[in-house]
């Protein structure tokens, strides 16, 4: 098969399956979509970075946690039996 008449048929069958991009179960969101305002995206932003904090914060105190009071917490808890 020549390169032509592969790259059609590549170019055919991926145009056969955006067709129905409109039309399936997505269309309907598809259609409703719009591009968000500034004051939407940075909202969107500030909640998501905030998220972001709140987790990266609670690891980080889970880590030092553990590596500050776990030695001692392990040997209190197991008498100091390593598994």
């Amino acid at each position: 098969m020549a390169f032509i008449d592969r790259a059609r048929s590549v170019q055919d069958h991926l145009d056969g399956r955006l067709r129905g991009v409109g039309h399936g179960k997505y269309g309907r969101i598809l259609r409703m979509a719009r591009k968000p305002s500034t004051e939407e995206y940075v909202k969107v932003l500030e909640v998501t970075a905030l998220g972001a904090v709140v987790i990266g914060a609670t690891g980080f105190v889970i880590y030092i946690f553990f590596t500050e009071y776990g030695p001692s917490l392990w040997s209190t808890l197991f008498g100091g039996v390593l598994l």
